[in-house]
């Protein structure tokens, strides 16, 4: 089990988890609360080229989804991607300190 309870979760660490196990059950199971900022969301939701992964990621409700954007550092969003950006941006505004990008 992690030592943490709570944590920020990226786009491909969620595709991955998919990939792997078919769902995001192995994350509740682990985790206390998991939070996807709004950016995450989005790119989720986009789906990509072949909407992998959206079906479970709506599927998984009890997943804390962020309804808004946040405000994010110009700097971070000079050398990180949106997705990334944000989950950092949350992390380092909330009670999430720690980040799951890849």
């Amino acid at each position: 089990m992690p030592k943490t309870e709570k944590i920020v979760i990226n786009t491909a660490p969620l595709i991955s988890i998919v990939a792997a196990l078919g769902d995001l059950e192995v994350l509740r199971s682990l985790y206390a609360q998991v939070l996807v900022p709004f950016e995450v969301c989005q790119e989720i939701i986009a789906g990509g080229t072949s909407g992998f992964a959206v079906p479970e990621f709506e599927a998984a409700n009890w997943l804390e989804k962020s309804p808004t954007p946040l405000n994010i550092s110009p700097l971070l969003l000079n050398s990180l991607d949106l997705g990334e950006a944000d989950c950092n941006s949350v992390g380092f505004k909330s009670k999430y300190p720690n980040c799951l990008h890849r």
